[in-house]
């Protein structure tokens, strides 16, 4: 049985001219200059 990877998905704004990081609310407002990305990340195992 293979085990599935589980994982802790979050969104983070990103400017697209220079690619810095902004606030999810501020890309959403600014859909011409900016991307809302959704990021995986693995599970610590516990």
């Amino acid at each position: 049985m293979v085990k599935k990877k589980s994982y802790t998905k979050f969104k983070v704004g990103r400017d697209a001219g220079d690619g810095k990081f902004i606030t999810v609310k501020e890309a959403e407002r600014r859909k011409k200059t900016a991307i809302v990305e959704t990021i995986k990340r693995p599970k610590k195992p516990s």
